[in-house]
């Protein structure tokens, strides 16, 4: 039976999460919180989920490239190795400088550092806009002449590496501090502390930061977050607050040089207050406050499931077919959003649950086609409509506790 085996990936990076948090409990190191964990562990879900369909898509980007814009023909070797891994982490310092210098960019890399909390789940925030991006940066290489497979072997390489700077637990590493990104190095670059913003922006190296005059050395105790904090751990506002932001921000402006200024601009220059008038917008109604903590057991068995299922689903990809793959990927994303809003009380989880209970049905009927499903199809919908604030109230009481 043929397999997935870097859907073995899910597992391995589940084990050293599980693994920092036991040190960081017996260590009484308050370096882990339930919300912000779970938030950031859904938008790695999330990551692992696009993965399935667009690896293989910048697998055929990088290979089409080198098969018709080529300028060397570079043959696998060790000096060509060492000058892939050391020319693809150049290129992901300019990819993450410029994420950081350019407000659309930084729309798309702004959830990598929404975190309050420094550890292993923080390591998991990526996102498939910064996939895409960094790949455009990446094209450089088959270009140049490295083959594609050579290129996704290193970037494997790349994407476990800085995995394991996202943590509190070790510090400084001697030596290697001289020419790594160690912990260290990535705890600065997190910070939120002024002498530490755009600071670090190395991924495997830091000897670019020295060379460029981006480097700081970790002295005094970074602060982790956003320099304002977001607030939120809805999957979605994590996702596109910033992008709304700049929608606000460059409709406010007249002219398209002023709009373009606004698009293309530094995130120094923005102004803070466009926050306010977005959160006010999308944030500020439907909510439900909580009569108990028991929502979190919910979520927890929501994640705990949605992980192994992405799992088996990863495992198995080969023998899934295009619509269940689909299907199954959305249930899962929508399951990801019903966790961060109902971190957030939110009354529209109610939609989510029939949308996710009317996916499965769907997938169901499309397998095996029986009258029976869409009866209860039609059952559901009937039941919605006619007793809606009844079904609606008890479901958020049975969530959230009596409100």
């Amino acid at each position: 039976m043929e397999l997935n085996y870097f859907a073995l990936a899910v597992p391995f990076f589940l084990f050293f999460i599980g693994l920092e948090y036991y040190v960081a409990q017996k260590n009484k190191k308050p370096y882990f919180k339930f919300d912000s964990s779970i938030a950031n562990i859904n938008v790695g879900i999330v990551e692992r989920v696009t993965d399935l369909f667009t690896v293989g898509l910048f697998y055929y980007f990088y290979d089409y490239l080198h098969q018709h814009f080529a300028i060397f023909d570079i043959k696998p070797g060790v000096l060509m190795w060492v000058a892939l891994v050391f020319g693809t982490d150049l290129l992901w310092y300019w990819y993450h400088r410029f994420g950081h210098k350019i407000n659309l960019f930084w729309g798309f890399h702004v959830v990598h550092h929404q975190s309050e909390e420094f550890n292993y789940t923080a390591g998991t925030r990526i996102t498939i806009f910064q996939a895409v991006v960094r790949t455009l940066f990446w094209s450089i290489l088959p270009i140049i002449g490295f083959p594609a497979h050579m290129i996704s072997v290193i970037l494997i390489i790349h994407g476990l590496y800085p995995f394991f700077t996202h943590t509190q637990l070790i510090g400084k590493l001697g030596f290697l501090e001289y020419f790594l990104v160690t912990p260290s190095h990535h705890r600065v670059h997190h910070a939120s502390n002024e002498q530490y913003l755009d600071k670090n922006f190395g991924d495997m190296f830091i000897i670019w930061d020295k060379l460029f005059g981006t480097f700081e050395e970790e002295k005094e105790q970074p602060v982790y977050g956003l320099t304002k904090q977001l607030g939120s751990y809805s999957f979605l506002w994590q996702h596109f607050h910033f992008l709304v932001e700049i929608w606000y921000a460059a409709k406010a402006e007249k002219g398209l040089w002023n709009k373009l200024k606004v698009i293309f601009g530094s995130p120094e220059d923005f102004n803070p207050e466009v926050r306010a008038q977005a959160e006010k917008r999308f944030l500020a109604k439907d909510k439900a406050p909580a009569g108990s903590k028991r929502f979190r057991n919910y979520v927890l068995i929501q994640i705990s499931f949605t992980l192994i299922f992405l799992f088996v689903m990863l495992l198995f990809e080969s023998h899934l077919s295009t619509f269940l793959q689909v299907s199954a990927s959305l249930f899962i994303i929508i399951t990801v959003i019903n966790c961060g809003a109902i971190l957030e009380q939110r009354k529209w989880v109610f939609f989510l649950e029939f949308a996710r209970i009317s996916l499965v049905l769907i997938t169901g009927f499309y397998y095996y086609p029986n009258i029976k499903l869409i009866i209860v199809l039609y059952v559901m919908i009937v039941a919605l409509i006619s007793y809606y604030s009844i079904i609606k109230k008890q479901y958020l009481n049975l969530v959230y506790g009596k409100i």
